[in-house]
């Protein structure tokens, strides 16, 4: 399949991490954003350069604030719409084109399915390269690199995330590239990967306030390394100086950006849309508590996070029990760089889950799993597999053993994820109460779905009839093929050349795998 490929990329471990994840992406889309917050923020892109509104007027109370001029706007970042604004400029000029006159539905558009792949695809990519770059700068091998960047692409939450586009693969790709080209500088005194690293960080400032804790953490893991082990170069004090100097302007200038757009909307520098949307709700409901959003007692969204059955993060992320594993065997045995890491991505970890706890959905609501922490999960979870390979003899046998069985398990989960659209499971828990373990529902699902049996083992709940058109999308393969065969907006041939296209990515998929562990072998052996 390779062979029109030069030799030099058939052996380049990068290039083939990077096709696998493009693929991955392509073959997950199911055409659509995932859920209505991203759908939102689209909206909001498309008012950039159209007469639409960001937010429509039917639309509210249910979503929307008032803002300058009393117009609504919505309660999200900008960083987002910012990201899918040329795709939607591409998509939406495409769907004009007279081939598409005949398709008439909006399920999904053809802006949707054109903004869909075309970011998902890229974030994907750009993430692998960046995951397999920061574990190589981590001094792990080619073979455990790769191992890392499947682990990520494969057996965290991440996967879900590539399919259902919310910020948390963006945020994510900010942050691990923040933390990549930073310590390339502290190693290398690049002033090139400084700018590049701290514009990643303050970057993702625009898509949540909430990021500053990943700009504190990317500063924490260079202060760690540098205080475990003596750097080449410039004096501390020196370099000290120079990050300040290089850091802090850019993360200003992204920080002012968000704050003239929270002017543009809102008339004020000094607060947040949160603050607008507490004022907004507090009105519609005078009930709610003064200090909602942030009314949940701390020990039911920390605990939650940690232990709840529909959102904990050792459920949806397993891979996390094997880094707590791992490093309790052979913490002693990790080099300091890792160390660091480690320490700073758990603090991070703790640090999201402290924030969110008092939140009014800390679970993140419609999601799979806890969104809000699960992108910090990730940061420490994905870095189990290569430190299982490094370190399985100081591990011992019975943890080597238990790290494949943890590894096949997160597979499987992310795996499931993909199968329906998320909400399935909390249509079906407003019958069948809580607690609920939601990953052994989903696969109940995907066991009950493919021999027909949802009604026979009870699982069609009165709350997934309510709306049609989510009884619709709930209870079908959440692939685009089979979305627009459920659809029925798009005609019969377009259904099954989506359907060979599907076939071609997973054979491809299957290919590239099977070449990335040849060009492998031959790193091994040489």
């Amino acid at each position: 399949m390779f062979s029109w490929l030069p030799s030099s990329w058939r052996r380049d471990v990068r290039f083939l991490l990077a096709l696998i994840a493009g693929l991955t992406a392509f073959v997950v889309q199911s055409g659509e954003l995932g859920t209505s917050d991203t759908m939102h923020r689209l909206q909001t892109a498309h008012s950039f350069w159209t007469s639409e509104p960001a937010v429509f007027p039917g639309e509210y109370p249910e979503f929307g604030v008032h803002g300058r001029g009393g117009k609504l706007y919505d309660w999200y970042g900008i960083g987002q719409p910012l990201l899918m604004l040329f795709a939607d400029v591409v998509g939406t000029y495409i769907e004009r084109l007279p081939v598409f006159a005949d398709y008439n539905g909006n399920d999904p558009s053809v802006r949707n399915i054109i903004v869909s792949y075309s970011i998902n695809i890229l974030l994907s990519v750009l993430t692998a390269l960046v995951c397999f770059r920061l574990l190589r700068l981590l001094k792990f091998t080619d073979c455990e690199a790769a191992a890392g960047v499947l682990a990520l692409l494969f057996c965290t939450t991440h996967l879900h995330y590539t399919q259902n586009m919310m910020e948390n693969n963006y945020i994510f790709l900010l942050t691990l590239a923040g933390f990549s080209f930073q310590y390339e500088w502290l190693l290398t005194d690049s002033h090139r990967a400084l700018l590049i690293g701290s514009s990643a960080f303050g970057l993702n400032l625009l898509t949540r306030l909430t990021t500053g804790l990943d700009l504190m953490a990317g500063g924490l893991f260079l202060l760690l390394v540098a205080w475990s082990q003596p750097l080449r170069g410039r004096a501390p004090l020196e370099r000290f100086l120079t990050y300040l100097k290089t850091a802090l302007p850019l993360y200003a200038f992204f920080l002012l950006i968000d704050r003239l757009y929270q002017y543009h909307r809102f008339g004020s520098f000094f607060n947040t849309y949160l603050h607008y949307f507490a004022v907004e709700h507090r009105m519609l409901d005078p009930t709610l508590p003064a200090n909602y959003p942030f009314e949940t007692p701390f020990h039911i969204g920390f605990l939650g996070a940690l232990f709840a059955p529909e959102k904990s993060i050792f459920l949806f992320d397993p891979l996390l029990l094997l880094t707590i594993l791992i490093g309790t065997m052979a913490w002693k045995h990790f080099t300091p760089e890792t160390r660091a890491y480690l320490i700073t991505a758990s603090l991070l970890l703790l640090a999201y889950l402290c924030f969110y706890a008092r939140y009014t959905v800390w679970s993140g609501d419609f999601a799979w799993g806890d969104r809000y922490v699960s992108t910090a999960a990730e940061l420490v979870a994905f870095l189990s597999v290569p430190l299982l390979l490094r370190h399985r003899a100081e591990a011992g046998k019975l943890v080597g053993t238990l790290g494949i069985v943890l590894i096949a398990v997160s597979a499987a989960i992310q795996l499931a994820s993909l199968a329906f659209w998320l909400p399935l499971e909390i249509y079906q828990m407003e019958t069948l109460g809580h607690p609920t373990f939601v990953i052994a529902l989903r696969f109940k699902n995907i066991v009950a779905f493919a021999l027909g049996r949802m009604d026979a083992w009870g699982l069609n709940t009165h709350a997934m009839t309510e709306d049609p058109w989510d009884y619709i999308h709930i209870t079908n393969w959440n692939f685009l093929p089979f979305v627009l065969r459920r659809a029925g907006t798009a005609p019969v041939w377009v259904v099954r050349v989506c359907l060979a296209f599907l076939t071609a990515g997973l054979s491809a998929l299957a290919a590239t795998v099977y070449q990335l562990r040849n060009a492998l072998r031959a790193t091994l052996s040489s």
